[in-house]
């Protein structure tokens, strides 16, 4: 006869599935709602927002050059799609926030110690990528863009096309800002260690200069603009992996050396 198998058994495996789907759930609408707010707060500005966006590129411009737009429905789309990716943008703390608080809870106390200043870090050098690509690559791009035109083209930039280029480098610039987290990750998770990365260097420095090929114009001073950066990104993460690996090491030796001294005393009790 067939074991039958216990109902409570089943509901108690169960619950803690619909649990947790139901708190993901309620965080994914709290993202949401932060986001619809913001949006609505920041719509009514949508197009000084994009003034202030497009503002590296119409600096370069000839003068009497302007931005047009090509499309039908382009004038009221790209303030809509500007307040919402700018709401995005600013949530990014909250979001990550709400993600935290989900795993949280089935993290140890070491690996909290350790996610958590990952995590602030994160956000600060996503925020700082934006930055640096606003305030410095998109000056230096689009004069180069601009200056290259032949003198009997006039340059006059479509809105959509301009939007899409400048969110793709910002999205691309904040993840570049990501190098150092991405080492300390691979150096926690074992992947690797800092002596490792560094006899690898020269490896990663020629990787460095073969992406800001493909992200920046093909010329070798817009190469280096974006490759420097990140090859200094990844010096910092390796300098950080060794203090804190370092630590780890530290606090298992010490973990070891007490579990060591507890068997030698339990064996002194047994002898005796």
């Amino acid at each position: 006869m067939a074991e039958t198998e216990n109902p409570d058994l089943e509901d108690s495996k169960e619950q803690p599935l619909i649990s947790h789907l139901i708190e993901l759930r309620d965080r994914l609408v709290r993202c949401f709602v932060l986001i619809l707010v913001l949006f609505l707060c920041i719509f009514p500005f949508g197009n000084d927002l994009y003034i202030f966006v497009s503002k590296p590129l119409i600096d370069v411009l000839p003068e009497g050059s302007n931005m047009i737009a090509t499309g039908v429905t382009s004038p009221f789309m790209i303030p809509f799609k500007t307040s919402i990716y700018a709401a995005i943008f600013l949530a990014v703390p909250f979001i990550l926030h709400q993600a935290w608080a989900f795993i949280s809870p089935g993290l140890y106390r070491n690996e909290i110690r350790v996610t958590m200043p990952i995590l602030l870090s994160s956000v600060v050098l996503f925020y700082l990528g934006i930055a640096f690509a606003y305030f410095l690559v998109f000056n230096y791009v689009f004069a180069f863009f601009v200056n290259s035109a032949p003198e009997t083209v006039a340059v006059m930039t479509d809105i959509t096309q301009y939007l899409d280029f400048v969110l793709s480098l910002f999205l691309v610039f904040g993840l570049v800002f990501e190098i150092p987290i991405a080492t300390l990750l691979l150096i926690f998770s074992g992947v690797t260690t800092p002596k490792k990365l560094v006899e690898k260097r020269p490896y990663i420095i020629i990787g460095c200069f073969v992406a800001g090929m493909f992200l920046t114009p093909q010329d070798p001073l817009s190469q280096a603009f974006v490759a420097i950066p990140m090859w200094m990104l990844f010096e910092i993460g390796v300098i950080a992996g060794r203090i804190l690996h370092k630590e780890d090491e530290e606090e298992v030796e010490e973990e070891t050396e007490e579990s060591e001294s507890s068997e030698q005393d339990s064996e002194e009790k047994d002898s005796q």
